[in-house]
């Protein structure tokens, strides 16, 4: 499977909140792969890859979280200049709209992985795997 799942915690903005979601996740011994925190000024997004989906979901249900799940893309770049113009640039050619995307770096100098979401996910993995850009499951990308 192409597909990566993500999910998504709303989180009220107020101090503490955060740190609650790390220590549940934590003491259910759940490893963050990859977060993504966006905020307004009522309300933050917390979006997380996990090594465990289901049991962070019900371990942040069961303490009160509001949690969703959403499917995202990962790709692997080269950790350099250009990279993720590179993918843009692919991506922009073929018309895929990005709605939004992270990433992290394992070991720098080596390769980054860019986390997607695309108003179509079936189109933009084909355009990506056509132009031989390394998409990356999510059985691999949640034990990196």
């Amino acid at each position: 499977m192409d597909r990566v799942e993500q999910i998504s915690v709303f989180l009220e903005n107020k101090a503490g909140r955060l740190a609650e979601v790390t220590r549940i996740l934590a003491d259910a011994k759940i490893n963050i792969r990859a977060l993504s925190l966006a905020d307004t000024s009522d309300f933050g997004i917390l979006r997380l890859i996990v090594n465990d989906n289901a049991k962070a979901k019900e371990e942040l249900r069961k303490n009160g979280f509001t949690v969703g799940k959403t499917d995202v893309v990962a790709c692997e770049v080269n950790d350099q200049p250009g990279g993720l113009h590179h993918i843009l640039k692919i991506l922009q050619k073929a018309n895929v709209n990005v709605e939004y995307m992270y990433a992290f770096v394992q070991q720098s100098g080596h390769n980054a992985v860019l986390i997607f979401r695309f108003d179509n996910l079936d189109d933009a993995v084909k355009v990506l795997k056509e132009n031989n850009v390394k998409v990356i499951p999510g059985e691999k990308l949640y034990t990196i």
